[in-house]
């Protein structure tokens, strides 16, 4: 009885949430356009598959994904648990599960992230195939991973956050100028996806639950800026992939050139 209760108020919420997009598109259809929705059925039973699977992902945040992700965090930074004992609670290299775990975290919701499977499937289409769905995919993945790794050890270490963005975005701008053009928008768009529903929940349990657990930090001013991480890194991560596929590329044409 208790999830029917949950589910409807899920649900009446999700509707409320979504009316301003679905007022938009009528808009712009009637009054900008002027022309009849296309497979007006269609749309419409695809809408109601969206409202009803956001609710039913919305309880299953609340009743899973943030509750396991804050129960791991509990038991990996446990004074017990941590290499070294309670002795080492202040010292960076006692959280190394930590790491290990924030590296895969980041690396499996994002490979998950429908978001990220959305535009990969976009731009294999509008490559014609030169740029792989799982590569594009497995390449967010790692630069997710290292950034969460990164912003884990920032949080325990009380390293500040701007230090790392600033170095990040400045590692961007140069690789932009590197970096084949037709890349360079898809990158950026990895950044933006990768901080979307599967992703986000677990980031941000992770972040505050650490800072929660390390001593002399405070999850106000520490717990947040892991999603930070997890949007720019795989910017880099996708640069600099494609860097590197185009300097094979040219160094396979030369030999072919010689021969």
């Amino acid at each position: 009885m208790d999830f029917f209760i949950d589910f409807g108020s899920v649900f009446l919420a999700t509707v409320r949430d979504t009316l301003p997009i679905l007022g938009l598109i009528l808009v712009f259809q009637i009054f900008v356009i002027r022309q009849p929705i296309p497979h007006l059925p269609r749309v419409i039973m695809g809408g109601v598959y969206v409202v009803l699977g956001l609710a039913l992902f919305l309880i299953g945040l609340e009743k899973a994904l943030f509750p396991v992700g804050k129960a791991m965090v509990a038991q990996l930074t446990a004074p017990d648990f941590l290499i070294g004992g309670v002795e080492a609670q202040s010292d960076w290299t006692a959280y190394l599960w930590v790491y290990l775990f924030a590296a895969m975290i980041g690396f499996s919701t994002t490979i998950a992230e429908p978001s990220l499977l959305a535009v990969a499937l976009k731009a294999s289409e509008v490559s014609g195939g030169s740029i792989s769905q799982w590569g594009l995919r497995i390449t967010v993945a790692i630069g997710v991973a290292v950034g969460i790794t990164l912003g884990a050890y920032r949080i325990v270490t009380g390293t500040p956050l701007s230090l790392y963005i600033l170095c990040g975005y400045v590692a961007v701008v140069v690789m932009t100028f590197f970096t084949p053009k037709k890349i360079i928008a898809i990158a950026y768009d990895s950044g933006g996806v990768t901080t979307s529903t599967v992703t986000v929940p677990l980031v941000a349990a992770l972040g505050l639950g650490l800072s929660e657990a390390v001593p002399g930090r405070n999850p106000a001013l520490d717990g947040f800026g892991l999603i930070a991480f997890a949007s720019l890194f795989p910017i880099i991560a996708v640069m600099g992939y494609a860097q590197m596929a185009h300097l094979l590329n040219m160094r396979a044409r030369a030999k072919t050139r010689k021969e």
